[in-house]
């Protein structure tokens, strides 16, 4: 049931954060400032850990959803750790290097971290755009 409810919590963390772009007077009107910047690294990094938690959970459940070719002996949950944020962030970031495919249901969740990550940016200008265009 814990399992269950913390994947819950993260798809809600995910939408909420991607909300932020859409809610209106959120980003202020100027093109570039520090604001702006914080407000979409703050964005990015919560659905980068937010995914990665979500890979690590479904790997220590008993889900292969990541394959990197390594087993590791001794202490699984750091090296899933590290694995499920890697993959998280080279998958929202770019399309990836290779060195970790994911499998299974992962396939499914990496293509909407993916596609996630490409609207963000997009949904950022436009959010900007529309802005300045009020004031």
């Amino acid at each position: 049931m814990v399992f269950y409810t913390s994947l819950i919590l993260i798809v809600i963390c995910i939408g909420g954060s991607v909300r932020l772009l859409f809610t209106p007077y959120k980003i202020k009107g100027k093109r570039v400032s520090l604001e702006n910047f914080f407000f979409l690294a703050s964005i990015y990094a919560t659905v980068m850990i937010s995914f990665g938690l979500m890979y690590i959970m479904l790997e220590l459940h008993g889900y292969a959803v990541l394959d990197d070719g390594y087993i590791p002996s001794e202490n699984i949950f750091l090296a899933r750790l590290e694995t499920g944020l890697y993959f998280s962030a080279i998958t929202l970031f770019s399309v990836g290097y290779g060195d970790i495919a994911p499998i299974g249901i992962g396939r499914i969740i990496a293509v909407s971290e993916a596609l996630i990550g490409y609207t963000i940016p997009a949904a950022f200008v436009a959010r900007t755009v529309l802005d300045m265009e009020k004031s």
